[in-house]
């Protein structure tokens, strides 16, 4: 699924060789997924961090200290399951799991994620600004960083 939806969207950008570390990320909180007809078609997690300026401007937005941040992350549709309503009950669910842990939810997409910007936008969350962040190669890339319309 997940080569599959790099392959279309571009998600990840950078897709890693290490698919496994990338989905079970060690700041994972918790991962969930959604199943149709016995098959995987959706993802998603909720992680202690993200990149740095995603983290800073995030903190800084809310004023609160960056571990009372809940990073809704990894959310992937796989394409034949989309227009189901599939990503909008993921979202909600990693977004649950961060109130009830008394986190403030947050996310992170590349602007150029067309698809994934109409869904939190649709769902009330609300920008706090855009960062560069920078990952370990060299490669940079632009991300708008989503608030979550409730917090704890």
């Amino acid at each position: 699924m997940a080569q599959e939806i790099h392959e279309r969207d571009r998600y990840p950008i950078f897709l890693p060789d290490d698919l496994w570390s990338f989905l079970s990320h060690p700041s994972a909180l918790g991962i969930w997924v959604a199943e149709l007809e016995g098959r995987i078609v959706g993802h998603v997690a909720l992680h202690a961090s993200s990149m740095p300026g995603v983290v800073a401007l995030a903190s800084e937005s809310l004023g609160v200290p960056p571990e009372r941040l809940g990073v809704v992350a990894r959310l992937m549709v796989s394409p034949r399951a989309r227009r189901m309503g599939i990503g909008q009950l993921l979202l909600e669910w990693a977004t649950r799991e961060a109130l009830e842990r008394e986190l403030w939810p947050v996310l992170d997409v590349v602007t150029d994620h067309a698809a994934g910007i109409a869904l939190y936008e649709r769902a009330g969350w609300r920008k706090a600004g855009v960062v560069t962040s920078e990952l370990s190669t060299g490669k940079s890339f632009d991300e708008i960083v989503y608030l979550s319309p409730v917090g704890p």
